[in-house]
């Protein structure tokens, strides 16, 4: 599983002119899904996502209650390394990613995290204003 983690002012996600999900002052969580994440992995890429130190001060999503921005993005497993045209292979299939990142976003909110998403299988506009920029990858 890979997390790209941005601190944002704002972010948003909309799907057919209809914002799904948005916060503010937060983080922007653009999370990729591979054949052999399991719920496990989904559990403990939640928490690392969740205690990240990556917020002002060296604090984290749990130490000040920001809310985070989960977006499905099986683009982090790109490869390009032989050409122009990025292989997808190593991304998992939709029917496998769909409920990791769900558990995932629920993980989360166990932990106490507001958490918005955006909706898996749609075309999405996504916005953000990094702040920063802070910007991390999570690679488990």
């Amino acid at each position: 599983m890979r997390a790209v983690v941005q601190t944002v002012g704002r972010a948003s996600v909309t799907v057919d002119d209809e914002v799904v999900g948005a916060i503010e002052d937060g983080l922007l969580v653009l999370l990729g899904v591979t054949h052999t994440d399991t719920a496990e992995t989904a559990a403990t890429m939640a928490r690392k996502v969740h205690e990240l130190r990556i917020l002002d001060d060296e604090r984290s999503a749990a130490d000040v209650g920001a809310p985070i921005l989960v977006v499905s993005q099986f683009t982090l497993y790109g490869d390009a390394r032989k050409g122009r045209r990025p292989s997808w292979t190593a991304a998992a299939p939709a029917d496998v990613a769909e409920p990791l990142v769900t558990a995932v976003v629920e993980a989360l909110r166990h932990c106490g995290a507001k958490v918005e998403t955006g909706r898996f299988r749609t075309h999405m506009l996504v916005e953000s204003t990094n702040i920063g920029p802070k910007t991390i990858l999570l690679d488990l």
